[in-house]
């Protein structure tokens, strides 16, 4: 069964209106939310995205329902990892706090635009050559090593080459003012530091996408939920940013649970891709018929089942620990000394901040 192409273009139009409409209140009154006003947000975007998946249900099947809820839930939680990276760049750049929900609205849309076009890229890539799988797989598998490995080592706060180049060749005022990206001072036209901002939450962002958007093409193949998995995924994060504000200092084992996720899915890819061999010196270039695969419903199970454990293990671990929500993440001046390179930063980041926690018990 295929999705109706009229549903595709409504929901298409409703999504664009309901990021313009969002993006309209953020400019139009800017300011930093209370922890009342971002959960009521974190749980409309939420409640929009368990209602979509009924609605996908409806007008499909179980099949494509469940599997945007597997991918939503997977970008969602790997969301919270960019989230982190997120926290870094602010402080590296100091953006004032009642300008930051603009920053992260505008950075969020130009990430969505670039992982769309990651998205087509993919499924292009997809649709003629089913061994991409085998690629897929092996590089989901790395990374979730890679989350393991970094976990203790430290490294040096590092911009995207991208962002290295705008800052060379852009003339930047020292100071914000307010929300604009373009100033006159002193007679000279200058860019504000926000434009850099909007550019390094944009790139980051695509930077973590080569991790997610691969895993999620491990769930489903439909472009269409590849893409409304990330949009809902994405849309929440500028209130969430807010409403865990310093208690993510206690999700410590959330990167555990994001490597398991990524395993698992890179293991499916890799069985998936044994079932629909094609390549001449796997099996004569025959199918593997063998190889069993993995249903969504699975899938579904096995993500929502990790994430439940590393958020009630990281709770119980960090029980007693005195968090305010207003508390920041990282000065400044930490910022400095935390990456903000890939989905390793939060792992780097991760045991510091658990030493930080003990000290603070042992003072108190």
């Amino acid at each position: 069964m295929e999705l109706p192409v009229w549903f595709e273009i409504a929901t298409f139009v409703g999504l664009t209106l309901l990021l313009l409409a969002d993006l309209a209140l953020v400019v139009r009154r800017p300011h930093e939310p209370s922890m009342k006003e971002a959960g009521l947000w974190v749980g409309f975007y939420v409640s929009l995205a368990l209602i979509f998946g009924l609605v996908i249900l409806a007008v499909t099947n179980a099949q494509f329902a469940t599997e945007f809820y597997a991918g939503w839930l997977t970008e969602y939680s790997l969301s919270v990892d960019n989230l982190f990276v997120f926290v870094i760049i602010m402080a590296r750049f100091r953006v004032p706090r009642y300008l930051q929900q603009e920053a992260l609205m505008v950075g969020i849309i130009i990430a969505l635009i670039l992982r769309g076009i990651f998205i087509l890229a993919g499924a292009a890539l997809i649709s003629r050559f089913t061994w991409v799988f085998y690629i897929f797989g092996a590089f989901l598998i790395y990374t979730a090593i890679n989350l393991l490995k970094h976990r203790g080592e430290e490294d040096d706060f590092e911009e995207n080459a991208f962002i290295r180049r705008m800052r060379k060749i852009l003339p930047i005022s020292q100071d914000f003012h307010g929300a604009k990206i373009r100033v006159t001072e002193n007679g000279k036209k200058l860019w504000t530091p926000m434009i850099i901002v909007f550019l390094a939450l944009g790139t980051t962002d695509l930077i973590f996408a080569l991790d997610s958007i691969p895993a999620i093409f491990g769930l489903t193949r439909e472009p269409f939920i590849v893409f409304t998995a990330n949009v809902f995924a994405l849309m929440g994060l500028r209130q969430l940013y807010f409403l865990l504000g310093g208690l993510l200092k206690r999700l410590v084992y959330l990167s555990i649970g994001l490597s398991v996720i990524l395993a698992f899915i890179g293991v499916k890819l890799i069985m998936e891709a044994l079932h629909e061999n094609t390549l001449p010196f796997i099996n004569g270039g025959e199918h593997i018929d063998a190889v069993p695969t993995i249903p969504i419903w699975l899938s579904l199970s096995i993500i929502l089942g990790t994430l439940v454990i590393a958020t009630v293990a990281s709770l119980v671990k960090t029980k007693g620990q005195m968090i305010s929500v207003d508390e920041p993440v990282v000065t400044p001046e930490e910022a400095e000394k935390i990456p903000s390179r890939g989905p390793e930063a939060l792992a780097e980041a991760e045991p510091r901040l658990e030493d930080e926690t003990d000290e603070e018990r042992s003072r108190r």
